[in-house]
């Protein structure tokens, strides 16, 4: 990403997946299930991030919180329409309808411009104005971010672009001593525990065990998974319109907290059944409170999340960043799909979804000391942010108001 740019570096992305599904559908024994499997996983994990990058950099203020949650959505749907093709359509048919949408991705991508921020990062500066116009036009909030973008990396000193190996990791290990790296890193980190621990995957992954704990019966799990899709989906293009509206901030913390409230909810009547305190007789209880339970978990907690992606790494991190914040989000998907049956035998339904409900609690807590509003702020403000740790339009403003104030006391 940060040596040969975003668009390179998507369409290099795109091209294992495309092997991969190629391997499974050609595939005549397990290995080449196995290896088409991982390839495709490859582009799956990497383009989460970079893909979340070339929208925060290729889209304005005002639409990239739509864009980024309408990508989130995009994937939801693409999971839906998996799931539909599995149970009607041989597996075979479905890698071959799978290998579509990675080539026209693939084809889409050679019609971009480089990024704009990109090019400003390898100091080509006429080159990233005329892919900035590009994208954005002539308006004056365009002009002015790209005048802000232009200023930023002019003060930074350029980069020596032939270094050895041993120097580029030094380099890499000195970003954990710097503040602008560290705390978006640890925000990314979070938001990656936070979209496993509000259920994301697991509950996909285990409705079948877990709807049929619940209600006694197990032979309609595709109706379940169908369900969860229809609802995950609805709920993240719903979510793309509600971040227009509100501050992200206010639409992670209020859906999040109410699904905590709702999730508590649900576990304690699912114990208080358990104990035979209250009749099992009422099914549809639990399952209409796990419905409104992923209605509030996917306009928030798992949209806005992969949303910062794309909003809080400094250009200089990005690259890094995004490799980083992969690796991360990877291991707490593995880690919550590996512990959750060990928890549904041992704790049951109610005692699994207590611990990943304690441990999203914790997460919004953290993250609601340390997440900047972002909404309708550019890359570059928010860089600022991280650098000095406040909005420099904030302090601005600040500093009109306290003039215009002195010069309405010397008037009085």
């Amino acid at each position: 990403m940060d040596w040969g740019g975003r668009k390179m570096a998507h369409a290099i992305v795109i091209i294992p997946g495309i092997l991969g599904w190629l391997f499974i559908y050609l595939g005549a024994n397990v290995t080449s299930l196995i290896i088409g499997r991982l390839l495709s996983g490859f582009t799956g994990g990497a383009s989460v991030c970079l893909g979340a990058v070339v929208i925060g950099e290729y889209s304005s203020p005002k639409n990239r919180g739509t864009y980024l949650n309408l990508k989130t959505a995009s994937v939801c749907l693409g999971g839906m329409m998996i799931h539909i093709l599995g149970n009607f359509c041989h597996w075979r048919t479905v890698a071959l309808l799978s290998l579509f949408p990675y080539i026209i991705s693939l084809i889409i991508t050679f019609t971009w411009p480089e990024s704009p921020a990109w090019l400003v990062s390898r100091k080509e500066f006429d080159k990233s104005e005329q892919a900035f116009y590009w994208l954005r036009g002539h308006s004056d909030e365009a002009e002015k971010e790209l005048y802000e973008l232009i200023k930023a990396q002019k003060d930074k000193p350029t980069v020596i672009k032939n270094s050895s190996f041993n120097e580029k990791v030094v380099d890499f290990l000195k970003k954990f001593t710097r503040k602008d790296f560290v705390k978006p890193v640890v925000i990314i980190a979070l938001s990656g525990l936070l979209i496993e621990t509000s259920c994301r995957h697991i509950f996909p992954a285990y409705a079948s065990q877990i709807i049929g704990e619940v209600t006694g019966n197990k032979s309609q799990s595709f109706y379940y998974t169908l369900a969860i899709d229809i609802i995950i989906t609805t709920s993240a293009i719903f979510s793309s319109v509600l971040v227009k509206m509100y501050k992200r901030r206010t639409l992670l913390f209020v859906t999040g907290f109410s699904a905590l409230f709702v999730l508590f909810s649900v576990c304690t009547y699912l114990y208080l059944v358990s104990k035979a305190i209250i009749s099992n007789n009422y099914t549809w209880i639990p399952i209409s409170l796990f419905v409104l339970y992923f209605i509030f978990a996917n306009l928030g907690c798992t949209p806005i999340p992969l949303a910062l992606l794309g909003e809080v790494l400094p250009l200089a991190h990005r690259g890094s960043g995004s490799a980083l914040a992969g690796l991360v989000m990877s291991i707490a998907i593995l880690v919550a799909l590996k512990i959750t049956p060990y928890l549904l035998e041992s704790v049951k339904v109610y005692g699994t979804f207590t611990v990943f409900g304690s441990a999203m609690g914790l997460t919004l807590v953290v993250m609601y000391f340390i997440l900047p509003e972002t909404k309708d702020r550019t890359l570059q403000e928010i860089e600022d942010y991280f650098n000095y740790g406040r909005f420099k339009n904030d302090e601005k403003l600040n500093k009109d108001e306290c003039e215009e104030d002195v010069k309405m006391k010397m008037i009085s």
